[in-house]
């Protein structure tokens, strides 16, 4: 199998088969992400599926050496957190793989403006700290308080909530290191703005954003259990609280549990469709509800609640590969009825499935763009030979609703597929021209999306 995805080639180049026991977190549940991991001189992504062929490591300690690093490489690529699935991350054997981990950590909030301006190798927790102790808030966070700001924001990563968009509509100004070494800033007023935020590492080596802030809120966090298939309204079911999310196994219809978040500052919630759970719980069945942030209706700060795992708790041992894929969110109940008739085959190789919505995104490069979105989210066991035809299955029986695959995980559908489904793909392409003019920052998952 190539690094190179290909129309018959799954976009998990370099996966190591293996360990199909559960992992002891799942979901990736709360893992202290170490960013990458070195053995012998081989880095790997967090679960260690992939194998980075980068030539060469660096962890640069001042924006100067970053710049000189960068404009005396030919090919480049940025590691942040590690939590990708794919070869998105890596240069191939002739480049270089940078991570901006190791540059000043940077948290600059303007109270008055309520923004924050962060260096892109700081982690959300950290991040979330920061603002909260300013009496500020993000509007959102994903189930994972761990991953890097800027790789999740180039990469679409989201949280869940009809009317929460992903991490990047947060962003306000992202600041660049070019091929040459010189830096730019875009903001929104800037025409190039939603192809720069969502760019896939494309443009250039993100060295801080401009995040927009809210006022301080509290959220409580309910969970209920045996959530049934037939007869779901998925709309008002989603629409309960400031954030839903969906747990099932797939072993049986239905869902095991839902998570329902709600800001303390909007009305209560009234979810009748399911029975409350008495005790807290971990998404997936048997592992310690200890890792979970707070529930039983229990308010919390935002930033301990939001994520479903805390910040602060023992990583997982990374026994997993995850697949996520996008959708109108209009078609839900369509497309969790066509996961529901391939139930066995997807339950064969699942450790949980977690369904969430996301709010419409400007981003050209953003799964949910120009779209209300569903997201289904697989988390499988770390078996590749296992896994993958179960993935081509999946896509099969999701592809009449025109799913798009997160650009951080595991996924076959074929480059030509996914260009389709991007309109304004022929805009990124013509930046990444003008930005990146010799290709420095373009890999082969990158050539894979452009050329054709």
């Amino acid at each position: 199998m190539t690094e190179s995805a290909g129309a018959t080639e799954p976009v998990t180049a370099g996966v190591e088969a293996g360990a199909t026991q559960p992992a002891t977190a799942g979901v990736g549940a709360g893992t202290v992400l170490p960013g990458q991991r070195e053995h012998a001189g081989v880095f790997t992504n967090w679960a260690r599926t992939v194998r980075y062929s980068a030539r060469k490591f660096h962890r640069p300690r001042t924006p100067e050496e970053l710049s000189a690093l960068v404009a005396g490489s030919a090919r480049v690529r940025v590691l942040g957190s590690g939590h990708s699935f794919n070869r998105i991350a890596d240069p191939g054997p002739d480049g270089v793989l940078l991570s901006t981990a190791g540059l000043p950590p940077m948290t600059e909030v303007d109270t008055a403006a309520r923004t924050v301006r962060v260096s892109g190798g700081v982690r959300y927790a950290e991040l979330a700290r920061a603002v909260h102790a300013h009496g500020l808030a993000l509007p959102n966070m994903a189930s994972l308080s761990h991953i890097s700001v800027a790789g999740s924001v180039a990469t679409g990563t989201h949280g869940s909530g009809v009317a929460n968009g992903p991490l990047a509509s947060a962003v306000r100004e992202v600041e660049l290191v070019l091929a040459d070494g010189t830096a730019v800033t875009i903001g929104r007023d800037d025409a190039r703005f939603d192809g720069a935020v969502t760019s896939l590492g494309a443009l250039g080596v993100v060295t801080a954003l401009t995040l927009a802030l809210e006022p301080a809120y509290e959220v409580e966090q309910r969970v209920y259990t045996g959530l049934p298939l037939e007869g779901l309204d998925f709309e008002a079911v989603a629409a309960a609280g400031y954030s839903v999310s969906l747990f099932t196994d797939w072993r049986e219809p239905g869902f095991r549990q839902v998570w329902v978040k709600r800001r303390t500052d909007r009305p209560a919630v009234d979810f009748p469709w399911a029975a409350p759970a008495a005790v807290p719980l971990h998404p997936v069945p048997g592992m310690p509800a200890a890792n979970c942030t707070g529930q039983l209706g229990v308010p919390g700060p935002w930033h301990e609640r939001l994520p479903h795992f805390r910040a602060e708790f023992t990583p997982s041992s990374g026994e997993e590969i995850q697949s996520e894929y996008l959708l109108p969110r209009s078609a839900a109940r369509d497309a969790l009825d066509a996961v529901d008739g391939i139930r066995p085959t997807v339950a064969g190789v699942l450790q949980i499935c977690e369904v969430r919505t996301v709010a419409a995104d400007p981003q050209w490069l953003g799964p949910a763009h120009g779209r209300d979105s569903v997201a289904l989210h697989f988390t499988w066991v770390r078996d590749e030979a296992a896994v993958l035809p179960v993935v081509r299955r999946l896509e099969e029986v999701l592809d009449p609703f025109d799913p798009r695959p997160h650009w951080g995980k595991v996924y076959t559908t074929p480059p030509a597929v996914v260009r389709r489904r991007y309109p304004r793909l022929p805009g990124f392409r013509a930046l990444v021209r003008s930005l990146d003019p010799g290709g420095t920052f373009t890999n082969a998952f990158v050539r894979d999306l452009l050329d054709g």
